[in-house]
């Protein structure tokens, strides 16, 4: 193990979990199948801790058709009925269902916005808010932009988008720097 110092949430972690704070964490995404990705992984951690989830990612891909929205928007019923009997990912009805609907919704929004990208990135200004969190108990679990996020999609459909899972995902995708200060990646993505 390396001397580096990271957020206290990735210290004695598994390698995979400190691989993804090192290298995914709060970098900025401008790839729509990326948003679609987290949008899906978010919402199937509701619940759960993000270890499951990562451990769970492959599955995901393989389930999700690499995360792919035109292709899971057309999954149909019987598709359905086959991940939930999936044991590479969380094999709940709601969260599958939601998913087959985000990857919908998120058609219809990049239809009118162009991009994923375009229409998420506004809720930010267009660039990331930066946190300059000393330690992570100062990190909000929600914020203003999130909260306006989440209401949006929630008004155009989307399930599972909750402002806390909105949150996440703009740490995920860099739409915000929650590192920490003394973290080596703070000022690498800064």
């Amino acid at each position: 193990m390396d001397n580096k110092n990271r957020c206290d949430w990735a210290k004695n972690q598994s390698e995979a979990y400190i691989k993804y704070h090192d290298e995914e964490w709060g970098v900025p995404v401008h790839d729509d199948r990326v948003h679609f990705e987290f949008l899906i992984l978010e919402g199937a951690q509701a619940g759960l801790n993000w270890a499951t989830i990562l451990k769970k990612r492959e599955g995901y891909r393989k389930a999700f058709a690499d995360f792919d929205p035109e292709i899971v928007a057309t999954f149909s019923e019987e598709n359905i009925q086959e991940l939930l009997q999936d044991e590479g990912i969380v094999r709940n009805k709601l969260k599958v269902r939601g998913a087959v609907t985000n990857a919908r919704k998120f058609l219809e929004v990049q239809q009118e916005f162009g991009s994923f990208d375009a229409y998420i990135w506004q809720f930010v200004g267009g660039k990331p808010i930066v946190g300059g969190w000393k330690s992570m108990s100062e990190v909000p679990a929600t914020t203003p932009e999130s909260d306006a996020l989440s209401k949006d999609l929630k008004k155009r459909g989307f399930k599972f988008v909750g402002s806390t899972i909105m949150y996440a995902h703009m740490q995920a995708c860099g739409l915000v720097n929650d590192h920490t200060v003394d973290c080596f990646r703070f000022g690498e993505i800064y």
